[in-house]
């Protein structure tokens, strides 16, 4: 067997570049966020938004493990461009199966899903061997990801709210057992140390994640612009109404912190520690645009409508979901909560009632307004923090 660390990425003091090979890749994610979009969208209930979050969590969890993957391992290398490509063409039959996940395709999505998980990990172990320093945080992931396969799996057998808590604790193992290093008896922990990654790479793959998932926004806007015959003032109005809240989302995010986010988890002491709040974190902040996607949908084809509880939430849910991850997200790069964030989340909560007496073309324009207003907001923030630092350094 070759050496197996002529598979793994250089580490020599310089920003890892993200690959064609993982940029490639990520084209099905494309596809996974718009399948869910919809999925939420014509079922706008309950059990919906349950099921919604379930694939949604499955969809990120397998994204983001392969992200570490190719932290760690070069997809250069012939060997992991292989398993990247195969757990691609996983992905794509898992994303095709979503709209009957929780259906008859049920099978068909865990399958799926339980093959990227344990099928990387397990190629992974196999090329670590037994004495690399990699290898024991990776038979402890393998032990986790098969535990939620055995769950996964147990649930496609099942149907409703039974596969849903099935799932539901599946999600649990992977998405929190990395918050306890992946603790086994026998097997002990790993340490946040001991995730040996590139910051500067991870925080560029998340970024590209979530310029995946504002992508998708804009492409449900053109798609609907597309199959409207009039382009009248409403059409027109609700268009520039999703563009520019799309924009908010982008300012908030790439605009203010992205790359002082790359600075703070490239200089930090423990990357890997960082590298685990952003994988919380970004979970969060792309569920809120995905929510938002889907509201922005009910404006574009319900301009003039009444407005229903259903649609309210909706509207004001993907926004608020949104602030609030980025908050946090702001609270790990600059050790503090931004106080635009928490006020666009009261403002969005008392548009509610205020909801019932306007219709979906005008609440989607005060739910931009809140997000353009707390992009302002952080943005004026973000200038005086600037302007005070040379202040500090010179002081010092």
């Amino acid at each position: 067997m070759t050496d197996v660390n002529t598979l793994l990425r250089r580490r020599d003091g310089h920003h890892a570049r993200v690959t064609n090979e993982e940029l490639f890749f990520d084209l099905v994610y494309v596809f996974a966020v718009t399948q869910l979009s919809h999925e939420l969208l014509h079922n706008l209930t309950l059990t919906g938004v349950v099921q919604t979050l379930i694939l949604w969590f499955a969809v990120w969890l397998g994204w983001q493990y392969t992200c570490w993957t190719t932290n760690w391992f070069d997809p250069e290398t012939p060997r992991i461009r292989c398993l990247l490509f195969a757990v691609m063409l996983a992905g794509l039959i898992m994303a095709s199966a979503i709209p009957g996940a929780f259906g008859e395709w049920g099978l068909v999505f865990a399958l799926a899903y339980v093959a990227i998980q344990v099928g990387r990990t397990a190629y992974i172990v196999w090329e670590l061997g037994s004495d690399h320093p990699l290898s024991a945080n990776h038979r402890r992931m393998l032990v986790w990801v098969s535990i939620a396969a055995a769950f996964w799996i147990a649930g496609a057998f099942t149907e409703h709210w039974t596969r849903a808590a099935l799932w539901a604790v599946a999600v649990a193992c992977e998405y929190i057992s990395p918050m306890f290093g992946f603790a086994l008896p026998g097997l002990g922990r790993s340490r946040t140390s001991d995730w040996t990654i590139e910051g500067g790479h991870l925080a560029e793959r998340c970024q590209l994640f979530v310029i995946v998932a504002l992508g998708e926004t804009l492409l449900a806007t053109g798609v609907a612009m597309s199959d409207t015959e009039t382009w009248d003032v409403t059409m027109v109005s609700a268009v520039l109404a999703t563009f520019f809240g799309a924009l908010a989302m982008w300012w908030l995010y790439f605009g203010t912190s992205s790359k002082d986010a790359t600075d703070t988890i490239t200089h930090s002491d423990d990357p890997g520690q960082i590298g685990a709040y952003f994988h919380y974190i970004h979970a969060i902040l792309v569920a809120g645009i995905i929510a938002t996607a889907v509201g922005n949908d009910l404006v574009l084809a319900h301009p003039h409508d009444a407005m229903k509880t259903t649609y309210a939430l909706v509207l004001g849910a993907g926004p608020a979901i949104y602030l609030l991850g980025s908050a946090v997200y702001k609270k790990v790069v600059y050790g503090v909560i931004p106080v635009s964030h928490i006020m666009g989340v009261i403002a969005l909560a008392l548009l509610i009632p205020v909801a019932y007496v306007i219709n979906m073309l005008v609440v989607g324009w005060l739910t931009t307004a809140v997000m353009l207003v707390a992009g302002y907001g952080e943005g004026r923030m973000l200038r005086k923090r600037r302007q005070s630092e040379p202040l500090e350094r010179s002081s010092h």
